[in-house]
């Protein structure tokens, strides 16, 4: 009888062991790629990776990719679908999970951090098997939409001196891992982009004009009609005159009315 017991309390107390004890460390790569371009690494700050278990919204892990942008010819070239794009020393954030069972994960990713502006999420779910993981090939890879752009003039929050006919609106533009946008640039040629100012006046939209190409990789500008006073905010965008792939930031000044007498 006693060692029925005993072993009936074994038993049980094996079937009441966490289920953490039985986890297995399982390893995950998440790459994130902007849309048209490459990965999303260093140079830009990286993208924040974090990593719940979709049911319950358990965090399991998060961090940032880190690395280079890749090789752009085993990007941007022809490839057999399902090749693999990255190399060695592109950006990756890796992790190692620990799970029990097969369990569905859901990867969230936020970015690019060095241009918050231009910032954009991405998220996606798949199934990830204990000590299986997804570190082969390319891993877990998240596409991520947008331009970064990143409007340099006028600064922010300037009062100019005095009504004037124009103002000089400056801008740089790259794709979202900082690949440079150039006259014939390859493969990334900036006439294959439009870059407009948007104007609005104490609330009022007051026209658009385009910036262009200003003798610099990835810098754009033009000159905005600023001659009545007021409060300006210029939204400057630019897009893929391809599929319409569109980032935008922004910028507000002021033109003050004429002083009496």
């Amino acid at each position: 009888m006693g060692r029925t017991t005993t072993l009936f309390a074994a038993a049980a107390a094996f079937l009441a062991a966490p289920a953490a004890a039985f986890a297995e460390a399982t390893p995950l790569e998440v790459r994130v790629i902007s849309h048209g371009a490459k990965f999303v690494g260093s140079s830009m700050g990286g993208v924040q990776v974090t990593l719940r278990e979709a049911a319950t919204g358990r965090l399991l892990a998060t961090g940032r990719t880190v690395g280079g942008t890749g090789d752009t010819e085993r990007i941007m070239g022809p490839q057999p679908r399902g090749a693999r794009l990255s190399t060695e020393g592109a950006a990756v954030f890796a992790t190692e999970i620990d799970i029990d069972r097969p369990t569905r994960l859901e990867a969230t990713a936020t970015g690019p951090l060095a241009q918050r502006q231009s910032a954009e999420t991405v998220s996606a779910t798949r199934w990830v098997l204990p000590g299986v993981g997804l570190a082969g090939g390319d891993g877990w890879l998240l596409e991520m939409p947008g331009m970064a752009v990143d409007v340099l003039a006028p600064a922010a929050a300037t009062k100019m001196a005095g009504p004037q006919a124009t103002t000089r609106i400056e801008a740089n533009v790259t794709m979202m891992c900082g690949c440079p946008l150039a006259p014939e640039g390859v493969p990334w040629d900036s006439d294959d982009y439009r870059v407009l100012a948007h104007v609005i006046r104490d609330g009022e939209p007051a026209g658009t004009v385009r910036l262009d190409y200003a003798g610099e990789a990835s810098r754009f500008a033009g000159e905005i009609e600023t001659a009545a006073p007021g409060l300006y905010e210029v939204l400057v965008s630019a897009h893929a005159v391809a599929d319409g792939n569109a980032g935008v930031d922004s910028v507000t000044f002021s033109i003050p009315a004429p002083s009496d007498g």
